[in-house]
């Protein structure tokens, strides 16, 4: 099973978050998110709210977000790099000055949940992101009805990311008991690679999706690693997920 992480840009500080990155990536991690921080990150839990709140303190933009994934891509050009954050975000950058600037500095693609598929006609989200050849990745939870999977299935691409329940990130210390059984109903509609996320922080979590997930996706234990014990604690914490 592959592996994505999670970073907040700017947090603790811009050189710090990017050392965080290359830490994960030097690991073989093969997937990372690049949160770009927001004042109301409405799917994320407490940690990962704190950490947006010290990176806007300290002054990170948007700007320095896109900068810490071009200069990831020089030295890991096989690590897959999302783009995280939120739809305002996009709205006060632009749309599409957004997605070409994704594009340019070799985003794989973009995480933002907040962005439903009915938002198309009024965002061009999706066909943006096409055009700049991301993956405009789409999230589905154990309340997503057969009818929209199907929608959803018509219009993804890279893969989809399940939320692990219904929540935010952080929350829980393990996935639901019922992940398997919510996961192969997904499949039934979905077909891209599935990636797992919201409530593991270690290796026994990942060995419970491994029958049906692809990408197992931990975000909030890396911030708390780091609060540990810097990068020794999140090179060690990544090793320990292999």
């Amino acid at each position: 099973m592959k592996l994505m992480l999670h970073i907040v840009a700017g947090f603790p500080s811009l050189k710090e978050s990017e050392q965080i990155a290359r830490t994960i990536l030097k690991t073989g991690v093969e997937y990372l998110e690049v949160q770009i921080p927001f004042s109301d990150p409405i799917a994320d839990g407490p940690v990962i709210v704190e950490a947006n709140q010290v990176a806007i303190n300290k002054g990170t933009r948007t700007s320095d977000a896109f900068k810490i994934v071009e200069n990831l891509k020089k030295d890991f050009p096989n690590a897959k790099l999302l783009l995280m954050t939120y739809c305002n975000i996009l709205k006060q950058f632009g749309f599409e000055k957004f997605c070409k600037e994704a594009r340019r500095v070799g985003s794989y693609g973009l995480i933002i949940p907040d962005i439903p598929i009915e938002e198309e006609a009024s965002t061009n989200y999706l066909a943006l992101c096409k055009k700049n050849k991301l993956h405009a990745i789409q999230v589905v939870s154990p309340i997503t009805p057969d009818k929209r999977l199907k929608k959803i299935a018509r219009v993804a691409s890279g893969f989809v990311y399940c939320v692990a329940r219904f929540g935010v990130t952080g929350a829980s210390a393990s996935v639901a008991p019922k992940i398997n059984s919510y996961l192969r109903r997904v499949r039934l509609s979905i077909k891209l690679p599935l990636a797992v996320g919201f409530g593991i922080s270690k290796r026994k979590d990942i060995e419970t999706l491994k029958k049906q997930a692809d990408i197992a996706v931990v975000g909030t234990q890396v911030i708390r690693e780091f609060k540990k014990g810097g990068l020794t604690k999140v090179k060690s914490f990544c090793e320990s997920l292999r």
